[in-house]
């Protein structure tokens, strides 16, 4: 069952590291009962060093800390960075952590991919930032492009008890903070997820809603585009029917795989009119999106398999026409001034010996959510990292 949107929410739009990072840390350092943190990734450099000092001021003052980070993601996070960190009282989890196999990392799929946090029960942050130092812009030409909202308002209740669920295990005691539900702005906000339960396509299906009830513009930046057929056949729908479908995808990536498999797919998408940008100034990692001229998500799931099959994703659906407008300049000004757009007539150039590879990936995108249905699940749980490890604690043991 879908979560209902709430009314009464102020949501502010950041971009990138230089304005995340000093409003998370600044709400933590105002924290007074309770900091609720998930992530894919820290890094022991300098936004990790800020983040582990900022936490640790909080313990020592009282505040409760509960910090999940991906057992992967983390992976090489060293033992005297956590050991500061819970020797000042913060409860440390890793989110499924696995040994390494000859030096490798193995757990590779059904990643906590989502990053929120929650500050007191009424302030949160969700979007595809992590706490690493690529995000920002003196990293070089290979930091990365990144969004976030900062929310404040009815719907941080949502966000407030979907990490409090997760955390269920290992919060003992259980959180006692009760979220503020006072009216803070004039958004209408839900939070979607993605898990491994009873919200595992929640993401795709509001996608789906929103494309087919377009009238008038789509615009889509999303770092990791290898969406389902559904998704596809919706973008192509829209651009058929006279939406003005924008897609902004990865020119300079990160991973350079990931773009050669989008690029199969924008024959398909470029023949009925959806225009194809990618930006070239650094990688993009971003995973927003805007429907006409109030719909909008900002969040941690790209569109692609990982995300939309595997992952524990968290994206903020948004009705706000400012925030929409807001979203929508600065995504056309991305557009038209840092990246290249990509014409059928480029793409059609050795289209013989690629349509094959493009066949084949039509026919996988068609049916890969029923082929990933077969792929075992392994049992989700997290590890405290405390000074004395406890045993790891499935993440539905005690509550559903």
């Amino acid at each position: 069952m879908n979560r209902p949107w709430v009314d009464g929410n102020r949501v502010a739009l950041l971009i990138n590291g230089e304005q995340y990072y000093p409003r998370v840390f600044e709400a933590m350092a105002q924290a007074r009962e309770e900091i609720l943190l998930e992530t894919f990734i820290i890094y022991d450099d300098k936004v990790g060093q800020q983040l582990q000092q900022v936490l640790i001021a909080a313990a020592r003052r009282g505040v409760r800390v509960e910090l999940v980070a991906d057992g992967y993601g983390a992976a090489d996070l060293p033992d005297t960075y956590i050991a500061a960190m819970t020797e000042a009282g913060i409860r440390f989890h890793a989110f499924d952590p696995q040994p390494r196999l000859a030096g490798m990392r193995t757990n590779l799929f059904r990643r906590l991919h989502r990053k929120i946090v929650v500050i007191d029960g009424k302030l949160a942050f969700i979007g595809g930032i992590n706490y690493s130092a690529d995000h920002l812009d003196d990293y070089g030409p290979m930091a990365k492009q990144d969004y976030a909202v900062e929310v404040e308002g009815p719907v941080v209740a949502q966000v407030h008890a979907v990490s409090r669920r997760l955390m269920a295990p290992v919060l003992d005691p259980p959180s006692q903070v009760r979220p503020v539900t006072e009216p803070a702005g004039p958004a209408s906000a839900v939070l979607v997820e993605r898990d491994n339960g009873r919200r595992r396509i929640d993401i795709e299906v509001r996608y789906l809603e929103a494309f087919r009830a377009a009238r008038q513009r789509i615009v889509v930046a999303n770092a990791y585009f290898f969406p389902g057929y559904r998704l596809l056949r919706e973008l192509r729908n829209a651009a058929r029917r006279g939406v003005e479908v924008t897609l902004i995808l990865q020119g300079q990536p990160d991973l350079r795989w990931v773009r050669a498999l989008s690029r199969l797919l924008y024959n398909y998408l470029l023949r009925d009119g959806v225009r194809i940008h990618e930006y070239c100034q650094r990688p993009l990692h971003g995973k927003v999106a805007l429907v006409d001229d109030e719909w909008s998500t900002v969040g941690s799931s790209n569109l692609d398999p990982l995300s939309l099959s595997f992952n524990l994703e968290a994206n903020l659906l948004i009705r706000d026409r400012a925030f929409n407008q807001l979203l929508y300049e600065h995504l056309t000004s991305l557009a038209s001034e840092q990246c290249k757009a990509v014409t059928l007539e480029r793409m059609i150039r050795g289209y013989w010996w690629r349509a094959p590879l493009i066949f084949l990936c039509f026919h996988l995108i068609r049916h890969f959510p029923r082929i990933a249905g077969w792929l075992p699940a392994h049992r989700q749980r997290l590890q405290s990292l405390q000074p004395d490890v406890e045993a790891p604690r499935d993440l539905h043991e005690g509550h559903t």
